[in-house]
């Protein structure tokens, strides 16, 4: 397909392709066969959610599983019904799982390939915005316990994705807008020229990133593809997030809590938003960066019509306590700021620190 702009995640010989376009949901049957991972796959278990509507054909034979909406389906039980209906369907190891939904369903669908028969290979059709900048690429896979998001998963990287820009036209704008805090998220990691080399079947929107050119000035398929090859390089760098990685969690620490808290009416995206302009208030209070650096977090948030404030009711001594529940809370709590070399990993963040940022949000 002569419109499609493929990234590549480099990660030696388990690398893979991206595809991103409009009509991109319709080469699966010529990825599945092209694939090392997915090329003697002799049937397919479809993974996917009521609603979502999107028709694919991988070209061999499958069935098609759907999960609960919503971050319900997130669940342990989950995970074991659907290994138990691979089992029942024959699925073996030389098969294919093929997630198409947004962010829970390659969650999901990304964790069961990777337990069942301790891992067959696994392909996202990411059908939201969300999907396709970021929960699709990389490989983390997980489902939610009560005391926290994504605790239980594992690593484990896709064949392929296949991010189709078309079907973007039909989200609801509540939808578009939960993608929209990944958005602004990585307005704040950047564009590297590693990140850029990635598009190499578009050399002219490589060369335009690596000019610097900003993400506010793409749209459509090329701003897709630039956020899937910065977080490709980043991934890359460090795919299992012993260092590195942990940036693309810009603005997560606080937006987790807020759904781990359950009392709110928010989307991941929108969490992330809130998460991104309190990591910017935490970075102010610590003195790394100015008052200038705060308030152009609070313009791009509010450039993709996010709401950046505090929900009403919010009970700071639970929030502070969920923020020690964070996966990146190794050395005390630890969150990602901005500062004078950019976005960096901090530890051991004194609790009256956050309790002063949240009391000036």
């Amino acid at each position: 397909m002569s419109g499609t702009i493929r990234v590549d995640v480099p990660l030696g010989d388990r690398s893979y392709p991206v595809l991103v376009g409009d009509g991109a949901r319709h080469e699966l049957a010529s990825v599945l066969r092209e694939s090392k991972l997915t090329a003697g796959a002799q049937r397919a278990v479809v993974i996917t959610q009521p609603g979502i509507g999107v028709d694919i054909d991988p070209g061999i034979g499958f069935e098609t599983f759907e999960i609960p909406d919503g971050e319900r389906a997130k669940e342990l039980s989950t995970i074991g019904e659907l290994c138990s209906r691979f089992t029942r369907f024959g699925l073996t190891r030389r098969d294919v799982v093929v997630g198409v939904g947004g962010g829970v369903v390659t969650d999901v669908a990304g964790f069961a390939a990777a337990v069942y028969h301790r891992g067959v290979a696994v392909v996202h059709v990411a059908t939201t915005l969300l999907g396709q900048i970021d929960a699709a690429v990389g490989g983390k896979t997980g489902v939610n316990l009560a005391e926290g998001k994504n605790l239980v998963g594992a690593f484990w990287q896709p064949a392929a994705v296949l991010c189709d820009t078309e079907v973007l036209d039909t989200l609801p704008e509540r939808e578009l807008r939960t993608g929209y805090g990944e958005l602004a998220k990585y307005h704040f990691i950047g564009c590297t020229p590693q990140a850029a080399q990635l598009i190499g079947s578009h050399p002219s929107l490589a060369r335009r990133l690596e000019g610097g050119e900003p993400l506010s000035s793409l749209e459509g398929a090329e701003l897709v593809a630039a956020c899937v090859a910065i977080k490709a390089e980043v991934v890359a760098s460090d795919e299992t997030e012993g260092g590195r990685r942990a940036l693309l969690n810009y603005g997560h620490t606080l937006g987790h809590a807020l759904e781990i808290a359950g009392r709110f009416d928010l989307r991941h995206g929108e969490a992330v938003a809130i998460g991104l302009r309190y990591a910017a208030v935490v970075a102010r209070v610590l003195g790394r960066i100015d008052d200038d650096r705060v308030a152009e977090h609070e313009r791009v948030v509010a450039a993709y019509g996010l709401n950046a404030s505090l929900p009403h009711g919010i009970d700071r001594d639970e929030i502070i306590e969920l923020f020690g529940r964070d996966k990146k809370a190794a050395g005390g709590i630890t969150f990602v700021l901005d500062g004078p070399d950019g976005l960096e990993v901090v530890p051991g963040i004194d609790p009256g620190v956050l309790r002063s940022a949240l009391e000036r949000m």
